[in-house]
């Protein structure tokens, strides 16, 4: 049976990313109390127009007190309750649709009294923006608003405009923890600014009145791994090991019903594959790479979005992609994956400068002598969901090269890419340069030399998987 997960988010966040989507595969029909492990017990639901699933193994969990003092075993139903109540609390927190959410309040310019949840994504999304030199900015709303991937509607604006909005976008403006900015317990978006910081960072001082037009936050890169991580980190304390939390994006440690490793398809990031499962990449298997089944990884890295050690044993695995949610004008595709540092969708717009007589021309960094290739999408498997979403967003803008580097440099991550190598010409991507040309890639020898693994995957398509990245197809 086919179970294939849906965001909560559907309507809540409307992500900047449609993810090539994340199918489980999984034997069996599992209702709630009534399993075929015995043990396992599934939980669901629906909330802002999505669906929502978790896969628990209660058997052994530990005791709580009740209103009665005595100590007894979590019922599933009081289990369902509490992860609501988390998915609640994300909504009324981080919702860019929800208009009586924290972060909308705070963007629409109201004192909010912020909460803990709001400090922690804040300051963990200003860590990524550092580490990222600002290829990932959940300060870049105003960008994704106005080629309409953002919470407003807005489709192909003028170099003017991109101008406009980068002004007025990015972490560079704001100081690196909310709670700095924290007043009496209040909260004022102009209070996050950073007094005297010029307005591009480099050139132009920031006027008076422009220290009251706010960048605008969106969490949306990082917000449906959280959620994953909240639930996930609920469900630990009550002494669960084997889960799987699916809520758009994917968490899971230890095995299924069956007894097996958790299995999760990645689609086949093809324009106009928009029904989950048709057609499929691959399968991943949970306990693959290198931080996959251990007691957490021994490595610098390991903050993985909520600000804490990530749970022992456990994996996050997202994958992005811009073959769902874009749209095409004179012959030109543009996609909801935007480089903050340019303002354009990945794939057009100006070169982002890059070291060594190479540039980045949005998605990819391409060598001068035309070398690269085309991301298409990009699954990465971290010890946090929140930072398998962060990082898979990063990886589409940086494109596949970079995208390629920076995976192997990363011990705690594992990837798999999908692109279009130099000797294929997809229609609607441009190099940067303006060039969009069309034909079928021929066959060619992808062989990486270091043990990791890249091959032909369809006409038109290569792939690339770390070495520890186990994919069955």
């Amino acid at each position: 049976m086919l179970l294939f997960g849906a965001s909560i988010f559907n309507k809540m966040l409307k992500t900047k990313k449609i993810r090539s989507t994340l199918i489980l595969l999984i034997a069996g029909l599992f209702l709630l109390g009534c399993t075929p492990g015995g043990d396992y017990v599934q939980f669901g639901g629906y909330a802002q127009g999505g669906t929502w699933s978790v896969k628990a193994n209660l058997k052994g969990i530990g005791r709580v007190k009740g209103s009665d003092g005595k100590c007894r075993r979590v019922k599933p139903k009081e289990i369902q309750s509490h992860i609501e109540a988390i998915l609640e609390e994300i909504d009324t927190t981080l919702s860019g649709y929800n208009k009586a959410s924290q972060l909308s309040r705070l963007n629409a310019g109201d004192t909010i009294r912020p909460s803990a949840m709001l400090m922690e994504l804040y300051d963990y999304a200003y860590r990524l923006w550092l580490e990222t030199d600002g290829a990932l900015d959940c300060a870049a709303g105003p960008l994704y608003d106005i080629w309409g991937f953002g919470f407003k509607n807005g489709e192909l604006p003028d170099d003017g405009a991109v101008q406009h909005a980068l002004r007025f976008s990015g972490m560079k403006r704001l100081k690196p923890r909310m709670e700095d900015a924290v007043r009496d317990g209040l909260l004022w978006g102009p209070w996050l600014e950073k007094q005297g910081l010029k307005d591009d960072g480099t050139d132009h001082a920031v006027a008076h009145a422009d220290i009251l037009v706010l960048p605008q936050l969106n969490f949306n890169a990082v917000a449906q791994g959280y959620s994953c991580d909240m639930v996930a980190a609920y469900l630990d304390s009550l002494g669960v090991y084997d889960m799987l939390v699916d809520i758009g994006e994917i968490w899971c440690r230890g095995q299924n019903p069956s007894g097996k490793t958790w299995r999760v398809g990645v689609d086949r990031p093809v324009d106009g594959n928009n029904r989950p499962g048709a057609d499929m990449d691959g399968i991943w298997e949970s306990g693959s790479g290198r931080n996959g089944g251990a007691e957490g990884p021994a490595q610098e890295h390991l903050d993985g979005g909520n600000g804490r050690t990530p749970l022992a044993g456990g994996q996050g695995i997202v994958t992005s992609g811009n073959y769902r949610k874009y749209y095409v004008r004179n012959g030109q595709k543009y996609s909801h994956t935007i480089d903050p540092r340019t303002g354009y969708p990945v794939g057009t717009g100006p070169a982002v400068k890059a070291p060594d007589g190479e540039q980045a021309c949005g998605n990819g960094r391409h060598r001068a002598d035309g070398g690269g290739g085309i991301l298409l999408s990009a699954t990465i498997v971290a010890p946090t969901a929140a930072a398998a979403d962060a990082y898979a967003t990063y990886c589409m803008v940086i494109g596949f090269e970079a995208a390629r580097d920076f995976i192997e440099s990363r011990p705690d991550l594992e990837g798999y890419l999908i692109y279009a190598p130099p000797v294929c010409k997809k229609a609607g991507f441009s190099h940067g340069d303006g060039e969009n040309s069309q034909s079928v890639c021929k066959k060619a020898d992808f062989s990486h030399g270091d043990g990791a693994v890249q091959a032909e995957t369809a006409p038109g398509m290569a792939e690339w998987a770390s070495k520890n990245f186990r994919l069955a197809n």
